[in-house]
């Protein structure tokens, strides 16, 4: 247990130390929903500004999705502050954990994922994570590494460190249990799965969303059982998506990818309701904290009108996820197209075959989805119902309409979908 006791070894800091210490900690509290235990946090700080030796930051991920979204950089951002503040940044690709899925919120058994798909999606992971986090300093590791090669002898001991009391716990499994729905007793296994990959790497610290709370804990509990220092559990909000109401997920379609085109990014970003523009600023750029700090007063004071922070914002976003020359060209789009009312210059340019049309003629929801406006006629049609389809920036309403094909005529669905017709 030697290692246990050294987070309780009074460490006497000169001021500077002191100093460094209270900057570490105010960085890294910034934007956090709870430290367990902060006490242990500042401990394992002032080791490290006496010792020089880095604390490891561990970020665990199943991936079960091949693309992230801003909701998704939330835990990235402050890992990217570790990784600023010079500690070592592990990140956990959980290949052998995903290949059962996190039944964390879930309401019923996850499907399993095939051993290639969980590759594929990996390595899409690890690319996106490049746009926020320095992945030349960033330790990968799967952990198919130690949790693979385990006999049943090993799961029986792993298994021996919890009680299915304690599983219960967790709110997803209480309310599956209650409502008689099945709980696959390999389920149980993830979180003990989570948890001793913190003991396989000896984290010192583990970042997740607030969801992620039991698993984090999980490992903090395992660690003690293993004769390790516990890790702290750093534990991140969750973001709101475009809605202002619900969390940002694809399927809720209320997201900013991370992968999606500069001028959808910037555009989706200018539809951020004011109220949460900060806490995306907090959450999700690479702002300093002084900058933010001067923001929010700016936006108190009325010096800052909403307008341009949330432009910022938006050029913030396409910056770090596509570069500044993107983001400049994503902005003078936006101003061109929608502030003064002019078409873009760069409108894509699509090819019909006008012999597929009766006399040149085409139905206006038939021209909307067969220049990729729209994903089914179905969406074309409430587009045009709504008022959201132009034909040479004349509004189309009448779901009848037919629409004589010309060379060069733009359509446009809504303020950042245009094609330009080449017969």
């Amino acid at each position: 247990m030697e290692n246990q006791e050294t987070t309780t070894k009074k460490i006497v800091l000169t001021p500077e130390q002191q100093q460094e210490v209270e900057r570490q900690l105010a960085l890294i509290r910034r934007g956090v929903a709870e430290i367990v235990p902060e006490e242990d946090l500042r401990k394992k700080l002032e080791r490290f500004v006496t010792t020089g030796e880095p604390l490891r930051i561990k970020l665990g991920l199943d991936p079960s999705a091949p693309d992230i979204h801003v909701g998704h950089t939330v835990v990235l951002q402050k890992m990217r502050h570790f990784q600023e503040l010079g500690h070592t940044i592990q990140l956990l690709i959980g290949d052998f954990t995903g290949r059962i899925g996190d039944p964390t919120g879930k309401s019923e058994t996850r499907k399993q994922l095939t051993e290639e798909q969980v590759k594929q999606n990996a390595q899409s992971y690890v690319e996106q994570f490049g746009k926020v986090l320095d992945t030349s300093r960033v330790e990968v590791y799967y952990n198919s590494e130690w949790l693979a090669p385990m006999n049943f002898s090993d799961v029986v001991t792993l298994a021996a460190k919890t009680t299915v009391a304690r599983m219960l716990e967790r709110d997803d499994f209480t309310k599956r249990y209650s409502a008689n729905q099945p709980i696959s007793l390999h389920e149980f296994f993830y979180p003990l799965m989570q948890g001793y990959d913190s003991v396989a790497l000896k984290s010192d610290v583990e970042l997740g969303g607030t969801d992620q709370k039991f698993n984090l804990l999980m490992g903090r509990n395992l660690q003690k059982e293993y004769g390790q220092e516990q890790q702290v559990a750093i534990v991140m909000p969750i973001l709101e998506g475009l809605d202002g109401v619900q969390k940002m997920s694809k399927s809720l379609n209320n997201y900013i990818g991370v992968n999606e085109a500069p001028n959808e990014i910037y555009g989706k970003t200018m539809s951020v309701p004011d109220e949460l523009m900060l806490r995306y600023y907090e959450l999700a750029t690479d702002i300093t904290s002084e900058d933010l700090e001067a923001l929010k007063k700016g936006l108190e004071d009325g010096s800052v009108h909403p307008r341009d922070a949330k432009m910022n914002l938006a050029k913030t976003f396409v910056r770090m996820f596509h570069g500044q020359e993107e983001a400049d060209a994503a902005e003078n789009h936006f101003k061109t197209v929608f502030q003064q009312r002019a078409l873009p210059t760069d409108i894509p340019e699509v090819t019909l075959d006008a012999s597929a049309y009766e006399n040149g003629q085409a139905k206006i929801v038939d021209l909307v989805f067969d220049l990729g406006l729209a994903t089914s006629k179905g969406e074309a049609r409430r587009a045009v119902q709504a008022g959201a389809v132009k034909v040479n920036e004349e509004k189309v309403t009448d779901l009848n309409a037919e629409v004589t094909l010309e060379n060069d005529m733009v359509v446009q669905n809504g303020k950042r979908k245009f094609a330009k017709i080449k017969l």
